[in-house]
């Protein structure tokens, strides 16, 4: 490992700390299945869409380093610093199709892993959208091993056109991966029905977990309730002594 490639790797999890804290303060969030990820080989990560925290999400979740693409105009300082310390690699979204793909397939094969969205955009209404067939050509050109997953909760965090984040419950599930022995038997439009229906697997698996528990702002006001409804309980011992 070079210098270089070492300080990112450094860089990468301070950073990853503090956005694992707050995801689990402000949204509680929870995963599973990360066993599902090759922990070396190029991996490509294919998820629904519902908000822009979800790269994070999926980074705090990930047990590898992450590599995602995002849009140009975001590389502006401080925040470009941020983000490409989180694995960003800027795109523009307004230059040549060919170019992106090449970055990406460079990307998968230094072996990275890397984040794609097949939907295209973020999601109108929390709903998982229709899955393009895009990745397929990324995969099977860089002979990654496909790990679909899914989020929810993003939305209602952080909806498309909003700015400020809501305390809401985000889960998250890695579905079982498909290799590149598994889907070169596969057409291109049987791939992406396979891929879609393991991230509508695991979207309705969240949805029934965040369903079962509380949700932050319920979490936090009984934490609260029962803080105050002790501080107002007299000891035994004063009892005692006024007696």
């Amino acid at each position: 490992m070079s210098r270089s490639q070492l300080a990112t790797y450094l860089w990468y999890g301070i950073l990853w700390c503090p956005c694992f804290a707050i995801s689990r303060l402000l949204f509680r969030f929870k995963y599973s299945g990360k066993n599902f990820v090759p922990l070396s080989g190029p991996v490509l990560l294919v998820s629904n869409h519902q908000s822009n925290l979800d790269p994070v999400l999926v980074g705090v979740a990930c047990p590898r380093q992450l590599k995602y693409m995002a849009r140009k105009g975001l590389f502006f300082f401080p925040l470009n610093l941020w983000i490409r310390a989180l694995g960003a690699v800027p795109i523009d979204q307004e230059g040549s199709a060919l170019a992106g793909i090449r970055i990406t397939l460079d990307l998968l094969k230094q072996n990275n892993a890397l984040l794609v969205f097949p939907e295209g955009s973020r999601s109108p209404d929390g709903k998982l959208q229709k899955i393009m067939p895009g990745f397929c050509l990324l995969a099977r050109r860089s002979k990654a091993t496909i790990v679909p997953l899914a989020l929810e909760g993003a939305f209602a965090a952080l909806p498309r056109g909003k700015a400020l984040v809501n305390p809401n419950s985000i889960g998250l599930k890695f579905g079982g991966p498909i290799t590149p022995a598994e889907y070169s038997k596969l057409s291109d439009a049987e791939l992406t029905e396979l891929v879609a229906k393991r991230i509508a697997e695991s979207l309705a698996t969240v949805r029934q977990e965040l369903a079962a528990g509380p949700s932050p702002l319920r979490f936090w006001r009984r934490k609260r309730e029962n803080s105050l409804l002790a501080s107002r309980v007299e000891p035994a011992w004063a009892t005692e002594t006024a007696s």
